[in-house]
């Protein structure tokens, strides 16, 4: 009876988890894509189970809502564009980022050549076209500004992120933005009609996607947050050595993705994620004079409600400095 009593506590044993699994809402910038491979990869792996992580995806629908979602804490964690991370701190949104994704602004601008449009000074009286949270419109001030046109001069018009393409064909709309991971796409669908400026190349290349965390969240859950970058900056690195199973597992986990699609944006992706510090310092960092133009970039053009010091919105501490950028 004893031998029956102890097999069963072993097999009892045996069965546990090797970890005590906390769940983590992870809301995205927008729908799954190229760009979020490294997640997938992961969770497929079992990297973030294995630290006690039980990941759950959301898709997003962009950069603002995840800055309004993880400022308020209705998710602990998400990702967004670096410029609305500023804004969103600045009205009171508890935010703080742990990991940066595009050390490069993503963002662009796309037109049709055929309309007469040749550059960025031609948009005045135009119709930008994209979803009313795309993380473009709070910061095209500062675009604008910078390029010497009026901000008000354009008029915004609400689309579906999906019906970008179709907007510009049909000229109901005159300009749409999009990230540049994806610029093949349009390539394929405008060929030589194609206009494009990416804000990089016209005075404007802030810090794009960075992982952000709820302020309050990280005070109490420090350990599992340094574990969830640590996994996460590992899958980033392994991705840039071997996508292929990166992109499989994004696959895998669902919907109407195909493999070489998500190869092409995802190979567009590690030119966003490499700059001299992703390369020299470590993967995923923030630069602190990189942070402090941007800071100043935003209150600048865009306006900030309430003045803070900008090393409050971000920290590098969860990041394993021996992991760099290879590319």
């Amino acid at each position: 009876m004893r031998r029956i009593l102890v097999a069963a506590a072993l097999a009892a044993t045996y069965a546990l988890p090797a970890a005590a699994q906390q769940k983590l809402d992870f809301i995205l910038n927008w729908v799954p894509g190229g760009d979020h491979i490294p997640y997938y990869y992961a969770k497929a792996q079992g990297w973030y189970a294995k630290e006690g992580i039980d990941l759950n995806i959301e898709p997003g629908k962009g950069s603002m809502l995840a800055v309004q979602k993880v400022g308020a804490a209705a998710n602990p964690i998400g990702l967004a564009d670096m410029a609305n991370v500023l804004i969103g701190k600045g009205k009171g949104a508890d935010l703080v980022a742990v990991y940066n994704v595009y050390a490069n602004s993503p963002q662009g601008l796309y037109w049709l050549k055929s309309s007469g449009i040749k550059g960025i000074k031609d948009f005045c009286g135009k119709k930008i076209g994209n979803p009313a949270a795309d993380g473009a419109r709070p910061m095209w001030p500062a675009l604008a500004k910078a390029n010497g046109i009026d901000p008000k001069c354009i008029t915004w018009v609400n689309i579906d992120a999906n019906a970008k393409l179709s907007a510009l064909k049909s000229r109901a709309i005159d300009i749409t933005t999009s990230f540049y991971n994806i610029h093949f796409l349009f390539q394929k669908e405008l060929g030589d009609d194609m206009g494009f400026v990416a804000w990089r190349d016209v005075g404007l290349n802030p810090y794009g996607n960075s992982v952000i965390v709820n302020g309050e969240f990280l005070k109490k859950n420090k350990a599992e947050v340094g574990k969830f970058v640590k996994v996460t900056q590992r899958a980033f690195a392994a991705c840039v050595k071997d996508p292929k199973p990166c992109v499989q597992a994004l696959v895998d986990a669902g919907g109407a993705l195909k493999f070489d699609v998500v190869l092409s944006d995802w190979n567009l992706v590690n030119e966003l994620m490499s700059d001299k510090f992703s390369r020299e310092v470590a993967l995923g960092i923030h630069d602190d004079g990189r942070m402090k133009a941007d800071y100043e970039l935003v209150r600048d053009y865009v306006g900030i409600d309430k003045p803070f010091d900008v090393k409050t919105v971000y920290t590098n501490e969860f990041l394993d400095r021996s992991i760099k950028m290879t590319k």
